[in-house]
């Protein structure tokens, strides 16, 4: 596991068996923020932090190991979308296996990537080159409805058809693809 500027005995005397996984706490990593003396990497572990909790939770208050991995990753310049599409569908998938389940996931990122693919998006490919255009505000403010029943969403979902699913976001740039995230291809 690497934390922006932190020895690995500061890592290793604090992290922990979580499941399957190594993991760190939070209140180790919000204490570090609290005192760290440059910025720079204060905003970056209260980022790995934002990235271990929110979009991929393991255990709650912990931030996994593979996140670490990833949010390394990110200064190359490589897209995690792949690596979140992955944790998504790997957690739905246990779920569905189990019959029940908490998804381990961030649900609005899940909602976001469902409009930007399951609906055919109006292709504007310049808006990608405008510094003020952000995909997310966008989507943000379209109305959404949140009083869709479960059974609603099994209907869509079971009777999408291939012209209904954009395969790639027509507002993604090509790009390096990270291939992996921790132990996951």
């Amino acid at each position: 596991m690497n934390i922006t500027g932190m020895s690995e005995q500061w890592i290793t005397a604090r992290i922990k068996q979580k499941g399957d996984c190594k993991c760190i706490p939070w209140r180790n990593l919000r204490d570090l923020i609290l005192v760290h003396p440059d910025m720079k990497k204060m905003a970056d572990i209260f980022t790995l932090s934002i990235y271990g909790l929110v979009v991929f939770p393991k255990a709650l208050g912990y931030v996994d190991e593979a996140v670490s991995d990833l949010f390394d990753r990110l200064d190359k310049r490589v897209t995690p979308v792949p690596a979140i599409l992955a944790e998504t569908f790997r957690s739905l998938n246990a779920c569905r296996r189990a019959g029940e389940g908490r998804f381990i996931g961030c649900m609005q990122l899940l909602l976001a990537w469902f409009h930007s693919h399951f609906w055919k998006v109006e292709k504007v490919f310049y808006r990608v080159f405008s510094e003020d255009y952000s995909h997310l505000k966008k989507l943000v403010a379209i109305p959404m409805q949140d009083d869709i029943s479960e059974e609603k969403w099994l209907a869509i979902l079971q009777n999408l058809q291939d012209k209904d699913v954009e395969w790639r976001a027509p507002w993604m740039l090509p790009n390096e693809i990270l291939y992996r995230c921790g132990n996951f291809d």
